[in-house]
């Protein structure tokens, strides 16, 4: 064993988010399934897999209230680090990786917000990124997608056969999503500027790095806590 290169794994856990669609004085996050907080299932699926270590992004002033009401209050032990977010999820992700200052080959970005992420997913993208370097879990759409005009008027119909819903963790050579996301930060202003939102790490790694981003199969019960009849059904499926 010895001067093995041993692989090590980062999940960088995303709950600074303010939900303002839940429609509750509550963040989404610390809402409860059953009777615990929604962050604290996707907390404990990496807690109990082959991850190593833990980055948990949270709201500003929320960093004592889940030390002490999710780590020590469930015990997790893998939570390296707990850091406060930024004004935009592109942000969050940032000051996460930057928080990561031991070892890390690999690094899993998840949603707090989704907490039926389960041991098949992550060991699906965790074999997919040692070939492929980027991946993301999703799954293919259900329903017929129309993309609309200017005027509110359907432009076209993308082939449903190739679309496909995005989902967390996205995964990547951590290395590589850092390098990506240090440029985006560097140029958010001229992207604001033309237009372009940032709305997941794969777009970051597509626009900056010229690397291609794999799909891997999910779950459709890995939905993202977003409004109350998402809560609704994530009571179903507890």
């Amino acid at each position: 064993m010895c001067g093995m290169n041993v692989i090590r794994t980062t999940a960088i856990v995303l709950a600074a988010g303010q939900g303002k669609r839940m429609q509750s004085s509550v963040r989404k996050q610390y809402l409860l399934i059953g009777d615990k907080p929604v962050l604290y299932y996707s907390l404990k699926a990496f807690e109990d897999s082959i991850i190593d270590d833990l980055v948990l992004v949270v709201g500003e002033g929320e960093e004592d209230y889940c030390q002490r009401e999710l780590i020590d209050k469930y015990g997790f032990c893998k939570i390296r680090a707990v850091v406060c977010g930024g004004r935009e999820r592109y942000h969050s992700v940032a000051y996460g990786l930057r928080a990561i200052s031991w070892k890390c080959d690999y690094a899993f970005i998840h949603d707090g917000a989704r907490p039926f992420v389960d041991d098949q997913i992550i060991n699906r993208v965790y074999d997919e990124v040692r070939q492929s370097r980027a991946c993301v879990v999703g799954m293919p759409v259900k329903d017929t997608i129309k993309v609309a005009d200017e005027r509110g008027y359907v432009a076209c119909t993308p082939d449903r056969a190739r679309i496909w819903q995005i989902q967390t963790p996205q995964v990547f050579e951590k290395k590589l999503i850092a390098t990506a996301y240090e440029k985006l930060l560097e140029q958010e202003e001229k992207l604001s500027a033309e237009g372009v939102t940032v709305t997941d790490d794969a777009m970051v790694v597509e626009y900056f790095m010229n690397v291609p981003v794999k799909l891997v199969q999910g779950s459709y019960e890995n939905i993202k806590i977003t409004t109350p009849e998402d809560l609704k059904i994530a009571e179903t499926l507890i």
